[in-house]
């Protein structure tokens, strides 16, 4: 399919939305303002989510750190004395495509036998458990997808889809190694670059209008495994409080977005999503509106 770079930030927004609760109403119901979720308090979420319809997830390299895969900044980012820095930029892609797709190839093969953990199994049952559920990331490894997320927002693009230098076509080729560096287009024989957004690009207007459009009509937002300090992916949660949702951080360690939002929990995605998609299913069971869609 094709392309068009684009330029990066965009300044549409939805139009009036139905009525909702408000954030004061919401944290009332959870039981006021706290930085720190305790068990106890997991049931009072379970029962607020099994009747929200929409939904947003913003996930980082913290979700995907949990199987496995190297963040590629610091130390698991040198590659023959190159910083990633160094390589996944337009310039070096120019000045000497083979050594940046021997870099890409070399990452491709570390993140290739990567399974997805129960942190991205629990989103990708998300799709058909809300009504209205966005999925947005910024990671490029694509786990979500081999989770069984089929509708996800790739803020940085995705390492497994290449794109065609001359005429902006995307194809996906999951080899490892690549037969030929660098890959040449199966259609025209120009040279293929990675399909991600490299430092000093803008990220797909397209893209990041529906990421922002998503952010702004949830109801209650994810913020999973994100540093919330690299942008435009940082404003997402700002845009979705601003709109009247709940902002639920799951995150290691605190980041500049924990004191604004509405709940933390401190630790790891792959258990505490899959906690708290149990209560919200054994809510829905237990108050008779399905296992499978969420009341309006």
């Amino acid at each position: 399919m094709p392309f068009s770079p684009g330029a990066g930030n965009s300044d549409r927004r939805p139009g009036p939305r139905t009525p909702r609760l408000t954030l004061a109403a919401e944290k009332a119901i959870l039981g006021g303002e706290f930085s720190v979720m305790k068990d106890d308090k997991i049931d009072s979420l379970a029962e607020l989510l099994a009747d929200t319809r929409s939904v947003a997830v913003l996930t980082g390299a913290g979700i995907s750190a949990e199987s496995g895969v190297p963040t590629f900044r610091g130390r698991e980012g040198l590659w023959k004395q190159f910083r990633a820095e160094e390589l996944a930029t337009p310039e070096a892609f120019a000045r000497d495509p083979a050594l940046v797709w021997e870099w890409y190839d070399w990452r491709r093969g570390l993140i290739a036998p990567v399974e997805p953990n129960p942190g991205h199994q629990v989103l990708a049952g998300w799709e058909s458990l809300f009504d209205d559920f966005s999925l947005i990331t910024q990671n490029v490894d694509g786990l979500h997808r081999k989770a069984g997320s089929r509708k996800v927002i790739e803020l940085h693009g995705n390492i497994w889809k290449l794109r065609c230098t001359r005429e902006n076509t995307i194809f996906d080729i999951h080899d490892t190694p690549l037969p030929e560096i660098p890959p040449a287009c199966p259609d025209c024989g120009a040279m293929l670059r990675p399909h991600v957004v490299w430092f000093g690009e803008g990220l797909d207007p397209e893209v990041l209008d529906a990421a922002f459009a998503a952010s702004a009509a949830c109801r209650a937002m994810f913020v999973v495994g994100t540093s919330a300090v690299v942008q435009p992916a940082a404003s997402l949660p700002l845009v979705a409080a601003r709109a009247g949702a709940l902002i639920i951080e799951i995150n290691l360690e605190p980041t500049p977005l924990t004191a604004r939002a509405d709940i933390y929990f401190p630790g790891r995605a792959g258990e505490i999503l899959p906690l708290l998609d149990r209560r919200i299913r054994a809510g829905r069971r237990a108050g008779g509106a399905g296992p499978e869609k969420g009341r309006s």
